[in-house]
């Protein structure tokens, strides 16, 4: 899972986390340092790669679901991140990830072209809803996987 740090309401990077480790990274921040530039932000691809592609193995390993928030520029860096994703596509556990809707990648074109997964686009008009659209949609899936 990815999410925003800030310094006094201004955004400084993104921090990458497990959630069923409960371990934490920097995927990115705009105080520089080694790795792949994206716009303003410098990635760790030692954070990514640790944090990141180590809570999909475990996913694809341990886990009944996996859940990958988000591909997007940033992680698309990563030939560790894209390897891991690709093993994630063709698991036969449930899969939600969200993609940046930007994001120009051949991994990210042949996720939207392949037409074998329900793909939703997050809008202001559908944010609302959407929870529990996916929550039906994945409780469809586990009780397929179940059986």
């Amino acid at each position: 899972m990815t999410s925003e740090t800030s310094e006094s309401g201004v955004r400084t990077g993104f921090e990458i986390s497990d959630i069923s480790t409960g371990r934490v990274g920097v995927l990115a921040s705009t105080s520089g340092g080694l790795g792949p530039r994206v716009g303003k932000y410098t990635v760790s691809l030692v954070d990514l790669e640790d944090v990141g592609v180590g809570a999909i193995e475990r996913a694809l390993s341990d886990s009944e679901i996996i859940v990958i928030d988000e591909v997007g520029p940033m992680e698309l860096t990563s030939r560790a991140f894209v390897n891991a994703v690709e093993k994630a596509l063709v698991s036969v556990k449930p899969l939600v990830m969200t993609v940046h809707w930007r994001a120009n990648h051949p991994l990210l074109g042949r996720v939207r072209r392949e037409g074998s997964r329900a793909l939703y686009e997050v809008t202001p008009e559908s944010r609302e809803a959407l929870p529990a659209v996916l929550e039906g949609h994945m409780l469809g899936l586990l009780a397929k996987h179940e059986n």
